[in-house]
């Protein structure tokens, strides 16, 4: 993001600051407002309020979700408040962004046990001592019919039809509930109730963001400023982290799991997430980008080093490094060496890789042989040790060699 609207010139440390905090940030809105918010912040010696809102529609978290919460440690880092909230009663509207189709209404048991397991995931990366985690039924709850039906007289049907999923929906006669429209509403009756001076959120969330700071306008408060950061792109390089899609990096997951599938992604992704991901200042990733560059340190060094820093984030340093030692030893030839009572496969030839990734036992099923595949983790051995990764899960395989699946899943095909 390069700011250069209405620039308000900052002090020193709290230009460095702006930059900091800008670092990876698709979108501020407006950007002016928040160069004096921070200013304003160090003149009066006055935190900001800093919100971020998560529904807990699953139990689990991976790093999609985290590059927001990242984004509010550096906040702490500054010396700001932050509002972590956990949306448990609009939870149980169900966001309609992007979906083509009414949300499935979750249970209040569903939601409490998905948001017992957001506080205890999101303390991996926010300081415990410096974050205020709020539940929006502390306040949506106690609305009467007379504070909604004033809530809904300050937003009109034609503004809600200015978003592009209900405009689209309206258009090709597909339901909406009013339900939907309320959440929008509730999302920013939550930026009222918190008067939050800074809201962040992802991309796709411009529209919900927005109407909290025409709702704070409207109920007299001074609107936030918000903060908009890109999609994380998961591991197949291409869409948007998901569970649903298997490109995902689950927080809670093994170590090795987390740092084998960091090592898997590719040297372009690996700039993208170390800029959305890492503690590293802009400073210390020009130094990386530069050492790159020069020669003096080998993009899959890099790779390394940022996959022993997340895997240390959900475990420990130690975890961490035990794990990098263990990783190498693997994906060592040498280190590694074949299996003695390797199992042989006797296949046809001119049968597709990922077909014969699941009929040899390495994978449960074709759609997990597949994303083996995609994922990097699936490799012809050769005779001396030396492996070559394949990267099509449509290869007509019509020749015998042994194959590695993961870490340690070894087979010799024979025709």
């Amino acid at each position: 993001m390069t700011p250069h609207e209405n620039r308000i010139e900052l002090p020193p440390e709290i230009e460095n600051e702006f930059q900091e905090l800008t670092r990876g940030v698709e979108e501020v809105l407006p950007i002016a407002e928040f160069r004096k918010k921070l200013l304003d912040a160090h003149t009066k010696k006055t935190p900001l309020r800093v919100k971020a809102g998560f529904d807990p529609t699953a139990p689990d978290l991976h790093l999609g979700h985290t590059v927001l919460i990242q984004k509010l440690r550096q906040f702490q880092n500054f010396g700001h408040h932050v509002l972590f909230l956990i949306g448990d009663y609009t939870a149980m509207v169900g966001d309609p962004t992007g979906k083509s189709e009414t949300r499935k209404v979750l249970s209040r048991a569903e939601v409490e046990e998905n948001a017992k397991t957001y506080k205890e995931q999101v303390f991996k990366i926010l300081d415990p001592q410096k974050t205020e985690i709020v539940f929006n039924s502390a306040w949506l709850g106690l609305l009467k019919l007379e504070d909604l039906l004033n809530l809904t007289g300050k937003y009109t049907v034609a503004r809600m039809l200015e978003r592009d999923d209900f405009s689209k929906r309206y258009a090709a006669g597909q339901p909406i509930s009013l339900v939907e429209f309320m959440y929008p509403l509730m999302q920013g009756y939550d930026s009222v109730a918190l008067k939050s001076d800074i809201e962040l959120g992802g991309t796709d969330q411009k529209f919900n963001l927005l109407v909290g700071r025409d709702l704070q306008s409207a109920y007299n408060e001074s609107p936030q400023v918000v903060m908009m950061t890109p999609l994380l792109v998961g591991l197949d390089g291409v869409k948007k982290m998901s569970k649903s899609l298997g490109n995902y990096i689950g927080i809670q997951e093994a170590p090795g799991e987390i740092y084998g599938k960091l090592m898997s992604i590719s040297d372009d992704l690996m700039r993208t997430y170390y800029t959305l991901l890492s503690d590293k200042t802009r400073a210390e990733l020009a130094q990386l980008w530069n050492s790159i560059a020069e020669g003096s340190l080998h993009p899959k060094q890099a790779k390394a080093d940022l996959a022993h820093e997340i895997t240390a984030r959900f475990t420990s340093r130690e975890i961490a490094a035990q794990t990098a030692e263990e990783w190498s030893k693997i994906h060592n030839p040498k280190e590694r060496g074949l299996p003695q009572d390797m199992p042989e496969y006797r296949y046809a030839k001119g049968t597709q890789l990922a077909v014969l990734i699941k009929d040899a036992g390495l994978a449960a099923s074709n759609s997990e042989a597949r994303r083996m595949v995609e994922q990097k983790s699936v490799y012809r051995v050769g005779a001396d040790g030396s492996e070559v990764v394949l990267g099509d899960f449509k290869m007509a395989v019509t020749e015998d060699f042994i194959l590695r699946a993961g870490k340690r899943k070894f087979v010799k095909l024979v025709s």
